[in-house]
């Protein structure tokens, strides 16, 4: 018995030695199929790979980013809640309070205790405390970018909440009204900042230019209103809204004073903003964890793309996800970086994707002119030039269209055409594109005199139309080239003479858009046709409705900024725009360093120079400064604008001063 235990065991033993054996002829005996490599993948194989950071977690930033319910959480918030109503929450009054005081101690804003903005503060605490930890972890990329910002306007680092209120730190929240972008500008607004909009960017949604604008558009509103709680109403209703509100309150500016006069949601809005400070302050003391940052700031890097490139392209060149691009780089909004001549796009991406891509430029353009060519292309005519006789005889160079044998044939047609009145051999044949001689042999004519009426058989070419039309636009370009070449012998004209120009003359009750919009033309022309600063006209004033063009001569100056200059003031002093100086300058932003050197082209009147008019001031009333006066508050007493302030008497915020003497 244990002899065969033992013969059957070994049996086994060889078996398996054999099948062992056998599979390892089989493995060696079969070739490797070879892998063929796509374009793409050879490019990236041969890719310098400089291993300095990771790589953003996708599906976090996706998880993370998305912050549309907490956006319309917080804007259903301030439309609606009821901050009179107590909210049952644990947090004392008395501890509250002593926390606003610290608060207010180390901040510009007047943080003073509320019953509204207790109530607020608890119902978000209550009901938010979810949405809050994933604000603070979007919070750390985007706060030190706000706050660079807002430390180079001199505005209050704390403005940086007012973003969380705005957009809920989404880049590209849209509000029902159209306002864009984590700081939501309007379209309009937007461009009165410099913010680029057009059919592939929009600025509003890009982090580090509306946040500039946002920061300018504070200071400008703090030297209107002196108070940064009436900063943040102008954010939100506008400037307009919150001069309205003061008036209306009998002259009071605390925003609590004249919080009812003010629309609905911009009562609701600042304290949102002075809530959101609260948490963010002392979210540990209420137990809010912040989520881990998606991408901290100080990990990205930027680098300026030389040719158009698609995210779709970046992300299978660089291994990096379509998602993360679109989060770093929000204000592409066709998921393209465009190439415009003469402009630079950037692109902002981790710091390893970063280097990979510097490392590594030639080879990825390669990639994006491989992608490029297998690309559709428009169906292209050739043309050539064809010599045809008119029926006097004269020969006349046309351009004759011919369709590419490669991608169509010609299909022989008979048609019969009609003489009609006026009609001549020579434009029947210029019509179908053929020649006399032909039509001639097709009808059997000894001459080129054709009968009105009589009927002339066409050997018809289906792409003849196509020809014809070709045909009858490329003559007068001929001729256009010949006179062209003609002229570049002459000497070239340096000036332009003066053309006829229409005028009208204003008629009682008429104003400028009226006139306007009865000769089609824009308001700014007539401005500008007229030199009229003002846009006021009177009856009898004589308008021009044309351009005049006037004798002119360039000439460059050359101007060195001094202490306190600025770009705006150095054009409106030389009369040219600020676009002009950083265009003769190649500037691409508008700082300018004291001592620098820049052109100013200027235009002289070679015949004479255009006097311009001067405003007139008429029946003036003069004020004068108190010591405390601001422009807000002299507008207010005299029921005036500060932008009419400023105008009449030529001056900025910070050249006011006690004793002064305005006119009103």
């Amino acid at each position: 018995m244990i002899g065969r235990r033992i013969a059957l065991n070994l049996l086994l033993l060889l078996s398996a030695f054999v099948t062992f054996g056998q599979d390892r002829v089989s493995q060696d005996s079969v070739v490797k199929p070879v892998i063929k490599l796509s374009f793409l993948d050879s490019v990236k194989s041969t890719f310098v790979v400089d291993e300095t950071a990771d790589c953003v977690d996708n599906q976090y930033i996706k998880e993370l980013s998305n912050t549309q319910d907490i956006f319309d959480g917080i804007v259903s918030d301030i439309k609606n809640l009821d901050l009179d109503k107590p909210v049952d929450f644990d947090l004392p009054t008395d501890l509250f309070k002593e926390r606003l005081r610290l608060l207010d101690e180390k901040s510009p804003f007047n943080i003073e205790y509320n019953p509204q903005l207790e109530n607020l503060v608890k119902s978000f605490l209550k009901n938010r405390k979810r949405s809050y930890e994933r604000l603070m972890g979007l919070s750390q990329y985007y706060f030190p970018m706000f706050e660079e910002a807002m430390s180079r306007y001199d505005v209050p680092l704390e403005i940086k909440y007012l973003a969380i209120v705005e957009s809920a730190l989404r880049s590209n929240a849209v509000s029902r009204v159209g306002a864009t972008g984590l700081w939501q500008f309007m379209f309009e607004t937007g461009k009165q900042y410099g913010l680029k909009i057009d059919s592939y960017v929009d600025e509003r949604k890009d982090t580090y230019k509306a946040t500039d604008a946002a920061a300018r558009y504070m200071q400008n509103m703090y030297k209107i209103f002196g108070d940064w709680e009436l900063v943040l109403a102008s954010y939100n209703s506008g400037a307009g809204n919150v001069s309205k509100a003061i008036r209306r309150s009998g002259g009071f500016q605390n925003f609590w004073n004249i919080k009812s006069k003010l629309p609905r949601e911009t009562q609701g809005y600042v304290p949102a903003f002075l809530a959101t400070m609260y948490i963010f302050e002392y979210h540990k003391e209420h137990n809010i964890v912040p989520y881990k940052p998606v991408v901290k700031h100080f990990e990205t890097d930027t680098i300026a793309l030389k040719r158009k490139i698609s995210f779709k392209q970046l992300a299978g060149l660089l291994d990096i996800s379509e998602t993360d691009i679109e989060f770093l780089n929000p204000s592409y909004k066709m998921k393209v970086v465009p190439y415009v001549t003469g402009k630079t796009n950037f692109i902002c991406l981790p710091k390893k994707k970063i280097a990979m891509l510097a490392s590594n430029e030639d080879k990825v353009y390669a990639y994006v002119d491989y992608e490029e060519s297998k690309r559709e292309k428009p169906f292209i005519k050739k043309v050539t030039p064809k010599i045809i006789k008119d029926t006097l005889g004269t020969e006349k160079v046309v351009q004759e269209a011919i369709v590419d044998a490669s991608t169509a044939k010609s299909t022989l047609k008979n048609k019969y055409h009609t003489v009609r009145r006026g009609e001549s051999l020579g434009k029947i044949a210029e019509k179908y594109n053929v020649s006399i001689t032909d039509v001639k042999k097709w009808n059997r004519l000894k001459s080129s005199n054709v009968n009105l009426g009589a009927k002339l058989k066409i050997v018809y070419n289906e792409n003849n139309a196509v020809a014809a039309n070709a045909k009858q636009e490329a003559e007068p370009k001929v001729i256009a080239e010949t006179s062209t070449k003609e002229s570049k012998t002459k000497p070239e004209a340096v000036t332009e003479k003066e053309t006829a120009v229409a005028e009208h003359t204003v008629q009682q009750g008429e104003s400028l858009f009226v006139i306007a919009k009865k000769y089609r033309l824009y308001v700014s022309d007539l401005k500008k046709w007229n030199n009229i600063e003002n846009g006021v006209v009177k009856e009898g004033d004589v308008l021009k409705l044309k351009e005049t063009k006037q004798e002119v001569v360039a000439s460059v100056e050359t101007y060195t900024v001094k202490k306190g200059d600025n770009i705006g003031g150095i054009a409106k002093v030389n009369n040219v725009s600020i676009e002009d100086i950083k265009k003769w300058n190649d500037l691409s932003s508008n700082n300018i360093k004291v001592g620098e050197k820049l052109k100013i082209e200027k235009q002289g009147n070679a015949v004479a120079e255009v006097s311009k008019k001067k405003p007139v001031y008429e029946d003036q009333r003069l004020y004068i400064v108190q010591k405390g006066d601001s422009l807000f508050k002299i507008s207010v007493k005299h029921n005036t604008t500060v932008a009419e302030l400023k105008k009449k008497n030529n001056i900025k915020e910070d050249d006011l001063q006690p004793g002064m003497k305005l006119k009103i």
